[in-house]
């Protein structure tokens, strides 16, 4: 089986709309794929509506989250979408996602760039403002050559100098949250050190030891000494180890499948998770 565990939609800062999304994995060849946007469950019905035989779907989303002032992401896997506190959460953080998405446009116009919030709201669309938005924005005015290079601390990087805070939810309410809706908690590119800080070893294993499930090795923003690295940690705290391609469709230059998660850990998140199942295709249209 090939397992891509982390992706995005057109319902958050990815390219493709989830009905496209699932028809593109399907073609990678993949057997399972995850549509995790950030902090919205909204793609997944459009997914599997279009989901093609033999390409199972795993619902999920990204968390924002945020500890010791240092940004950091958790992916939830196959919890229940309706469970009022994990809702109540990311729909907070959801409202937060404009005006700080304007906020980081002011900030860009005081250092002398030309962007503009109907700039950054047509690239968003119908999808959870972000970064990402703000950084094509940063791309189609010919400031910085791809996204990628806007994460910096010259631009949007955290601490950088259009950078804007959000709320954020701390990492042990987000995993006794997903928990508590019967999901899986997994922290999300945990050694992407050109995003900005990182997440200390001590305050990983404190993760562990409230709940969290695993941690993502495999992935575009860890090089092959962060990966051993990783593993070794996953080994000491026993915690699953997965890959994923983190695609965006074109705002990132990874390709569906590009990394990918062991068939026995796949079963063991499937088998953890409580609050949904995951969703063989049906040949959807």
């Amino acid at each position: 089986m090939r397992i891509d565990l982390h992706t995005h939609s057109t319902a958050s800062d990815g390219t493709d709309t989830p009905a496209e999304l699932v028809r593109a994995a399907a073609a990678a060849g993949l057997d399972a794929v995850a549509l995790t946007d950030h902090d919205t469950t909204r793609g997944h019905a459009e997914a599997i509506a279009a989901l093609p035989a033999g390409l199972t779907l795993v619902t999920g989303a990204e968390l924002s989250c945020r500890i010791d002032g240092i940004s950091m992401h958790m992916l939830a896997y196959l919890f229940d979408p309706d469970e009022p506190d994990l809702l109540a959460e990311r729909e907070l953080v959801r409202d937060d996602r404009v005006p700080r998405a304007k906020g980081m446009v002011a900030r860009l116009n005081e250092l002398g760039v030309p962007v503009t919030w109907e700039q950054v709201a047509r690239i968003a669309g119908d999808g959870s403002v972000g970064r990402p938005h703000v950084a094509s924005a940063l791309v189609e005015l010919g400031v910085v050559p791809t996204v990628n290079d806007a994460f910096t601390e010259q631009w949007l990087a955290d601490g950088g100098r259009a950078y804007v805070p959000k709320h954020e939810t701390d990492p042990f309410e987000a995993i006794r949250l997903v928990k508590g809706a019967g999901g899986v908690c997994v922290f999300a590119h945990p050694a992407a050190a050109k995003r900005g800080r990182t997440v200390p070893e001590s305050r990983i294993a404190e993760m562990a030891a409230a709940g969290l499930d695993g941690i993502e090795v495999d992935h575009m923003d860890h090089d092959a000494d962060a990966r051993a690295y990783l593993r070794g940690l996953a080994g000491e705290l026993g915690l699953l180890v997965t890959g994923s391609s983190d695609y965006h469709g074109s705002r990132k230059t990874v390709s569906l499948g590009e990394f990918t998660t062991d068939p026995e850990v796949y079963g063991e998140i499937t088998r953890r998770a409580t609050g949904a199942f995951p969703v063989p295709g049906a040949g959807g249209a």
